[in-house]
């Protein structure tokens, strides 16, 4: 399920065609038992508004866990350039040599953490943690080195913002991997397909057209979509870009 959310307009396209045939099942089934008791068809609304209620619910409670991960992906993002920002500026209090090995790999480091917001394939993606781990541990020994000779209270500072840029990486490393559970997707998926078989269902024989039944497919394909697309942090259409990331890598230039 994890590669098919994963390509959510693929996603979209598998949902919409089970929702679809969901309602198309429950509208055969009415041609055969038809609602003509008011008592029977005033407990079937009942039971048919809540379960639609229920899917709102739950769709609504997972868009907003879906945009609250957002939101922290794009923080995590402004705080990593901030801390190899200020790591930057603290390479001063190291010395000369060592401050100099420090801003080539900081320049180094922030070309790799930019491209990390780029699509990536799972080689491409392995290959570029294994080179930021690499620089990382240049980082703290370049850090290292440079108080090694006088440590004191300055240049301990140059060697806090090297910890802070590493700890900033793994931060939005765990962003990355915070994803809606399986489990709530699973659930979204089931009650989407109830909600649809009672909506074909309750439809009124003949008189309900396909194209009336497909409205609450299409809605509901959509939302999921949508989901989706925002909980996708790589392969989605809604991605973060690491603009702070570029600033500062542009800032750097000059």
């Amino acid at each position: 399920m994890a590669q098919l959310i994963d390509r959510p307009l693929i996603f979209f396209v598998v949902a919409l065609v089970f929702m679809f045939l969901a309602a198309l099942l429950g509208a055969r089934f009415t041609h055969k038992e038809r609602l003509q008791d008011d008592e029977v068809r005033a407990d079937f609304g009942t039971v048919q508004s809540a379960a639609l209620t229920l899917l709102a619910l739950v769709i609504g409670f997972s868009l907003s866990m879906a945009v609250g991960r957002y939101d922290q992906r794009k923080n995590y993002e402004e705080e990593e350039a901030n801390a190899i920002g200020t790591e930057y500026l603290r390479a001063d209090l190291l010395a000369p040599a060592q401050a100099q090995q420090m801003r080539t790999l900081l320049k180094q480091y922030l070309e790799q953490r930019i491209l990390y917001y780029s699509p990536l394939d799972e080689a491409a993606l392995a290959a570029h943690n294994k080179q930021t781990a690499i620089l990382q541990n240049s980082i703290w020994m370049a850090a290292r080195d440079g108080t090694q000779s006088g440590p004191n209270p300055v240049t301990a500072l140059a060697v806090a913002g090297a910890n802070d840029v590493i700890n900033t990486q793994g931060y939005t490393q765990a962003a990355w991997w915070n994803r809606i559970p399986a489990e709530a997707w699973a659930l979204m998926i089931v009650l989407g397909l109830f909600c649809n078989f009672l909506v074909g269902y309750g439809a009124h024989g003949a008189k309900t057209s396909t194209r009336l039944l497909a409205i609450m497919p299409l809605t509901i394909a959509i939302s999921l979509m949508l989901i989706a697309d925002i909980d996708s942090p790589r392969k989605g259409l809604i991605r973060v870009v690491p603009q702070n990331l570029l600033s500062l890598a542009s800032s750097m230039g000059k």
